[in-house]
C-alpha cells in the first residue's frame, strides 16, 4: 500500500498479517516447489521470517520445521531480521576490497552505531556484504537499495545516507 503524508492506513496487526499468509499457504498448498513461493509471499507481507512464521508455514504445511529453516537460511534473499527502510549493501568483491572496501564498512559501522547483518535502532539502515555488484572498474563501490554508488570513500559517506534517505520519503 502506498501512503502519502496525511495518510490514514491502518498497519496490519499480526493476526491480519498471519490470516492472509494462512491464505496463501491454503492456495498453494498442493502446488509442485511451494515453499519457496510462500515463503517469499510471507516475506513480502510480514517483512522477514522469524521462527515463529517459520513455524507456522511448517505446521500449515504438515512439513519439519528444520525444511523451513533449511530454505529460509540458505537464500539470501530471505531475511530472519527485520529490515531498515533502506538496505545498504557494500561490494566487497576483491577490487572493492582492494580498493578500500572494508574502510568503507568500518565508517559506516561507525556513523550508523550497528554491525553487519543487523538493522539501525531506528530502522533507517540494514547494513550487508556483497560479493560482487558488477562495478569492479569503479572499485570500491556499493549499493542503496536500487542505487550503486562507485569510487565511494569514507569522507563521502554521510553525504550518501542523507540523500538516499531524502530519495526514500520522495517514494512514500
Amino acid at each position: 500500500m502506498n501512503c502519502s503524508t496525511e495518510c490514514s492506513c491502518k498497519e496490519e496487526s499480526d493476526q491480519e498479517k498471519y490470516a492472509r499468509i494462512e491464505e496463501i499457504i491454503q492456495e498453494y498448498k498442493d502446488k509442485e516447489g511451494n515453499l519457496i513461493q510462500i515463503l517469499h509471499f510471507a516475506q513480502g507481507i510480514y517483512g522477514y521470517l522469524p521462527l515463529e512464521l517459520q513455524q507456522f508455514i511448517a505446521q500449515k504445511l504438515d512439513i519439519p520445521l528444520s525444511k523451513v529453516y533449511g530454505v529460509t537460511s540458505f537464500y539470501s534473499f530471505f531475511s530472519i531480521e527485520p529490515k531498515g527502510e533502506n538496505t545498504i549493501r557494500v561490494c566487497l568483491g576483491t577490487a572493492c576490497y582492494v580498493r578500500g572496501g572494508k574502510k568503507i564498512i568500518d565508517r559506516l559501522k561507525e556513523l550508523l552505531s550497528v554491525e553487519v547483518g543487523s538493522t539501525t535502532t531506528d530502522g533507517k539502515f540494514t547494513l550487508e556484504v556483497a560479493r560482487c555488484i558488477g562495478a569492479c572498474g569503479l572499485a570500491p563501490a556499493m549499493t542503496i537499495n536500487d542505487t550503486v554508488y562507485k569510487q565511494v570513500n569514507p569522507d563521502k559517506l554521510q553525504a550518501i545516507l542523507k540523500k538516499a534517505i531524502a530519495q526514500n520519503e520522495v517514494k512514500k
